[in-house]
């Protein structure tokens, strides 16, 4: 029978706030992301080979000097760990091939990825990657929601589709018969974890069986209860519903008020002419 994990597991291509924001992150499949690993791959051969070609006309790695061994290991830990960190942390997560499947890596969170992470997953990649021609890669992103690498898994990290559609827009509303205890409710902040299954209920509730929908609905207004004064006597449901809307409509309000503040903050034309 459906639960509240059955509906946690909807919608795993996005990432929503305690209020029911939905954040466009979106994680690139797992043959977008072999493919960008493909290219990047093949850059970094092709990177090797003239590198290695311009040292031999000169000498460099000449097999009767030991300047050549040195020479050689130098080339793989630049072109396996420091150009790969280096190109990440420049980009905010980006590499050729992930430009051209359009992807880019981030945190578990969906913020930028930064030098550490990058690092990270340059290490890990010379041996999931490198040392066995992909496969502990591959592995592992067939397992994981997100197809993640064993990088991915130790940086906190995954890889976000850049080129998609963008979520649609949500804005829960008050349903009518509970308009007005609306008015004279008072709703206070809600727990992380009841407030984000709040909001995947009420994106979510027509994708439920009927049975499912009014269970899970009587355990969530049971917990959003302890958070309301005072409680109407309405259908779990509708009140569900009319505690989601109060608290974005209420969130939203914040933030909107917050922008305001700073951006009368920052200097009018006026001001900067003077």
């Amino acid at each position: 029978m459906p639960s509240a994990v059955t509906l946690v597991e909807i919608g795993q291509d996005e990432i929503l706030t305690g209020e029911a924001v939905a954040l466009d992150v979106q994680p690139a499949g797992f043959f977008l992301r072999l493919a960008g690993a493909a290219i990047d791959m093949i850059v970094t051969v092709a990177a090797a080979l003239v590198v290695m070609l311009a040292l031999g006309l000169t000498g460099a790695l000449s097999a009767d000097s030991g300047l050549g061994t040195i020479v050689s290991i130098l080339l793989a830990v630049v072109l396996l760990v420091v150009a790969p960190t280096t190109i990440e942390t420049a980009t905010r997560g980006r590499s050729l091939g992930k430009l051209i499947v359009g992807a880019r890596i981030v945190r578990a969170d969906g913020g930028a990825a930064g030098f550490r992470q990058a690092l990270i997953r340059a290490l890990v990649g010379v041996l999931e990657i490198w040392f066995t021609l992909g496969a502990v890669a591959a592995l592992t992103g067939m397992f994981t929601p997100r197809a993640q690498r064993l990088g991915d898994l130790m940086a906190g990290t995954f890889s976000q589709r850049t080129r998609t559609g963008r979520l649609a827009s949500f804005e829960p509303q008050v349903p009518a018969p509970l308009v007005e205890w609306a008015r004279i409710a008072d709703v206070a902040p809600l727990p992380a974890p009841v407030a984000r299954r709040l909001a995947r209920f009420v994106r979510q509730a027509e994708q439920l069986q009927p049975q499912a929908r009014r269970m899970l609905a009587a355990q969530l207004a049971a917990e959003a209860a302890a958070s309301v004064s005072p409680v109407p006597p309405a259908d779990p449901e509708l009140f569900v519903r009319a505690v989601a809307a109060l608290r974005f409509q209420r969130e939203l309000t914040a933030v909107r008020a917050r922008d305001a503040r700073a951006a009368s903050l920052l200097p009018g034309p006026a001001t900067r002419r003077g």
